[in-house]
């Protein structure tokens, strides 16, 4: 039998995350700061939601900013909080999932990072980079 490797093998362990009271500037100097797509919201190490780059791109003109800038216009995002902004029913993976089975999710559904959550905790994060990383890395 071939072994598929569990996630944990391929998560990003030293996550960024933001928590609920934080603002919208926090995280898009976060994004930018470490070169990032998808950030948690947490509530201690409780996942509460996902905010990606995307959802502030569609609430202001954050593009309009350098990628190497960190300075942020804040009028925009003075008008919305992060749990206003973030996507709430977070799908997550226990980090023994196989990496085919998260492959398998992220090809069906519409985003493309996975919080990876053993005993409600937040362990670490997959992404799709990851996956093609790994992939790379098999070639």
């Amino acid at each position: 039998m071939r072994y598929i490797p569990p996630v944990s093998e391929i998560m990003t362990k030293n996550i960024i995350a933001l928590n609920r009271d934080d603002d919208l500037e926090t995280a898009e100097i976060l994004f930018k700061r470490h070169k990032i797509r998808h950030i948690p919201v947490v509530n201690g190490e409780v996942i509460i939601g996902m905010l990606s780059y995307s959802d502030l791109l569609r609430i202001s003109f954050a593009d309009a900013v350098y990628d190497t800038e960190e300075e942020v216009d804040t009028v925009v995002y003075n008008m919305f909080t992060i749990e206003q902004v973030m996507v709430k029913n977070v799908r997550t993976v226990p980090s023994k999932a196989t990496i085919k089975e998260v492959a398998n999710i992220l090809a069906k559904e519409e985003f493309h990072a996975l919080p990876v959550v053993d005993n409600g905790n937040l362990v670490g994060i997959v992404t799709t980079t990851d996956l093609i990383n790994y992939l790379l890395k098999q070639l």
